[in-house]
């Protein structure tokens, strides 16, 4: 019996012992089955009302895939919101307090800035860390053989202003009308505000339109030295790369100077919910860009409303959902988790992917509409398809108007002329090779 009780006493200790030191080992495992995000946000500075949106559509489809699927192929979504303030210096402070977290390090940043993107272009390469830049950043980042960590998925600044001056082109009743016109760029005095130049400038010697450029010191809140330049000049069309408050200040100096809004077009930076509502019918007739998308709700966005607000998990208002900037966060979001599963078909499901592997999964893309559908983006947007030197993936954009209330689209869809922006992207990437001594990659390369 005294035998018997000493046995028992012992295997009891050997359980005990046995939970004491597999308890750290299932953490760690638990840990190595995550995926980490870094969600690089301004909440707060001049440009909040517009980041506020874009962050909890990012956010809340990052929350979407762990509530709704269990992960991403099983492996939970961890994620850090890192404050930027739109600032350069704040954003490489948030890169580099972040990139080393999880247990695979960063999956990719979004920078939401030019700025920011410009800085971290010189660091992605070395710490092996993608960078998506949907529908901003570096337009010669298109090029993949050159630059191989940068993701300027869906369109660049180059591909927006070409797809704007085909518009107006079209409104004159062709491009050739457009000689002897007048286009005023009035735009954000930093990398994002300056990017469209380049291709404005082919435009303007290709069709003959004369370009002013007018910059404007951020935040953008005075502007009065700007449309009293517009008034002596008399443009026929105004462009408008602003972000922030300075997009609603320039739609109301447009309306103190009696400069129509139908003939201003914003980037697609510069027409969303807040650009315009507190102009109201000020704003009547004002068109914008469309990044693929508009406003609305589609089955993805119920889906959210479902399995996160439904759970009292939203990141912010419930009525959010479904406009213009919390749309792209989400498709943000959705492109980087997206880059993470493909990922998994080549180097294994259930697993956290490197920077590395989540690099060949975004330049390996290929979201068809039948995809789409399958993620409820039907009619959200096109498809993507992206390749070791293409990795920007579609150009496709349409014009959208606010009619005082709310945006409607206006045009059918628009593709960035290639037979132009190939030849900029191709000079452009290969000055910046030459300048960084990089060589660039062959699709033999890419396969690895």
């Amino acid at each position: 019996m005294k035998l018997k009780s000493l046995l028992l006493g012992a295997a009891m200790l050997t359980a005990v012992g046995t939970t004491a030191l597999t308890a750290p080992q299932a953490s760690a495992q638990a840990q190595a089955r995550e995926q980490f995000f870094p969600v690089l946000v301004y909440r707060t500075g001049p440009f909040s009302p517009n980041g506020i949106p874009w962050a909890n559509g990012f956010v809340d489809y990052l929350k979407l895939i762990n509530n709704r699927d269990g992960g991403i192929n099983g492996v939970k979504i961890t994620f850090e919101e890192c404050e930027t303030g739109y600032a350069t210096d704040r954003g490489v402070e948030c890169y580099e307090r972040l990139k080393g977290k999880g247990p695979t390090g960063a999956t990719m940043f979004q920078p939401l800035s030019t700025g920011i993107t410009f800085a971290l272009t010189e660091k992605a390469p070395a710490d092996k860390i993608p960078l998506i830049t949907a529908g901003y950043g570096r337009s010669e980042s298109a090029d993949g053989s050159v630059f191989a960590w940068n993701f300027p998925l869906l369109g660049t600044y180059w591909t927006a202003a070409d797809v704007l001056v085909q518009h107006v082109g079209k409104r004159e009743g062709g491009l050739p009308n457009l000689k002897g016109k007048k286009i005023a760029l009035v735009y954000h005095d930093s990398p994002f505000g300056r990017e469209p130049i380049p291709l404005l400038t082919e435009r303007s010697k290709m069709h003959g339109f004369e370009l002013l450029t007018l910059p404007v010191t951020s935040p953008g809140v005075e502007q009065k030295a700007t449309w009293l330049q517009i008034r002596q000049q008399r443009p026929d069309y105004v462009f408008l790369w602003g972000w922030g408050v300075m997009n609603s200040t320039a739609l109301k100096e447009a309306q103190a100077t009696g400069f129509p809004r139908d003939k201003m077009y914003g980037v697609w930076w510069a027409a969303a919910e807040p650009d315009v509502k507190d102009v109201g019918e000020g704003a009547k007739g004002y068109n914008g860009l469309a990044m693929q998308h508009g406003a609305g709700i589609a089955k993805v966005h119920e889906q959210i409303l479902q399995h996160v607000h439904g759970k009292n998990a939203g990141t912010g208002p419930k009525d959010e959902v479904g406009t213009v900037l919390y749309t792209r966060g989400m498709i943000s979001a959705m492109l980087a988790v997206e880059g993470v599963r493909r990922a998994q078909e080549r180097f294994g499901k259930g697993k956290p992917m490197t920077g590395t592997q989540v690099r060949w999964g975004l330049e390996n893309l290929n979201l068809d509409q039948k995809r789409l559908d399958a993620m409820g983006f039907g009619g959200v947007m096109r498809p993507v398809s992206t390749s070791c030197v293409d990795h920007m993936g579609a150009s496709w954009a349409r014009i959208q108007t606010w009619d005082g209330k709310k945006w409607n689209f206006t045009s059918d869809w628009y593709q960035a002329d290639d037979t132009i922006i190939r030849p900029m992207v191709r000079n452009a990437a290969q000055r910046y090779a030459a300048e960084k001594k990089i060589t660039p990659r062959t699709p033999a390369d890419c396969q690895s």
